[in-house]
């Protein structure tokens, strides 16, 4: 039940465009920091591990999963109002990224905003 918010993000991996719930960007992450984590551990049993700590299968899902989680991280902040350009932030020590943990955890804006109706109103 829960992995279907992965999924749906997987589905729309290159679509920067709309809105993204909560639920569906946390979820997200939630189960790609778990699928880094067996992609880690395979390559531990494997032995492709580098002197770096990370190994080819997690070098290739990282790879993988590097646009989706960019598109759902810009729809969630088209959800709170904001430009995906937001993400840039991230680069301002300290406070960048704690400024993109705040929106990420805000609730959703209500109604219709300019990048479109809200997910949470048009799923229930």
């Amino acid at each position: 039940m829960l992995m279907k918010w992965y999924v749906k993000a997987l589905k729309q991996f290159a679509d920067f465009k709309g809105r993204a719930r909560r639920k569906e960007y946390w979820m997200f992450v939630l189960f790609n920091f778990l699928f880094a984590i067996v992609a880690m551990m395979i390559d531990n049993v494997l032995g492709t591990k580098g002197e770096q700590g990370y190994g080819l299968v997690y070098g290739l899902y990282s790879l993988a999963m590097f646009i989706p989680g960019l598109a759902v991280s810009v729809r969630r902040l088209h959800d709170v109002g904001k430009s995906g350009w937001m993400l840039l932030a991230a680069l301002i020590p300290v406070i960048g990224p704690l400024w993109l943990l705040y929106l990420m955890i805000t609730d959703s804006v209500p109604g219709p905003n300019p990048y479109g109706p809200n997910p949470k109103e048009t799923e229930e």
